[in-house]
């Protein structure tokens, strides 16, 4: 099984999480979180309006699912068209994919996919 990182602006959450369902994804956590990357960050204004700075750090959402093997393909090419994948649009975001050893369910005590 493996694990993915979405991060994306928070805009784009329902979308992931309808898309998510559709592939029956059992449990998905999301986080704010803020960084930096290749993204430009608009100006923001400062005072009474006359100073403007650019910020360094950008806001984002993190979806972290856990994923059957035979899933991970399918749902990140729907993530990568879901998001605009190759259109003119600054840099949105990343997935990231980990391999997961073992997974439990502390209700049940199911492990492994079982357990998603």
């Amino acid at each position: 099984m493996k694990r993915l990182d979405i991060i994306m602006p928070q805009e784009y959450l329902p979308e992931v999480n309808e898309l998510l369902h559709r592939h029956k994804v059992g449990g998905m956590s999301f986080y704010d979180v803020k960084g930096r990357g290749r993204a430009k960050q608009r100006p923001v204004k400062v005072g009474r309006g006359v100073m403007t700075y650019v910020p360094e750090f950008g806001f984002r959402t993190k979806v972290e699912v856990l994923v059957q093997d035979s899933k991970v393909k399918e749902i990140i090419d729907d993530v990568l068209a879901t998001l605009g994948a190759g259109k003119a649009t600054a840099a949105i975001g990343k997935i990231f994919v980990y391999d997961v050893e073992d997974a439990y369910d502390i209700g049940s005590a199911e492990r492994g996919d079982v357990a998603l």
